[in-house]
């Protein structure tokens, strides 16, 4: 799981992705990426999502959750909750996950 907080733009956006890649360097089958916590997110972080996905597209699920507009309206508003899974929570993100992988 990543855990993201504060704002996702220019300037923050290579500790994202290295976040992201650091996780999945352990080859996982399923990454939840937390946005919960994101009080701004600029069009690098909705890159950055879409680049997971096609990064893992066989080999892993993407979960995300965004319980607040700053981080679920954007991904809302491109379409990406149609080829990313979104939650409101965590509890939720995880159990669609666990049932997924059965």
């Amino acid at each position: 799981m990543v855990s993201i907080g504060g704002e996702i733009d220019l300037s923050t956006a290579p500790a994202f992705e290295a976040a992201i890649n650091g996780a999945l360097d352990e080859d996982p089958p399923v990454l939840v990426i937390e946005l919960s916590e994101v009080s701004f997110m600029a069009s690098v972080g909705l890159r950055i999502l879409v680049a997971t996905r096609e990064k893992v597209s066989k080999s892993a699920q993407v979960a995300v959750v965004a319980n607040n507009p700053a981080a679920s309206r954007p991904i809302q508003l491109t379409g990406l909750d149609k080829v990313i899974s979104l939650y409101p929570t965590l509890d939720e993100a995880l159990i669609a996950v666990g049932q997924a992988r059965r």
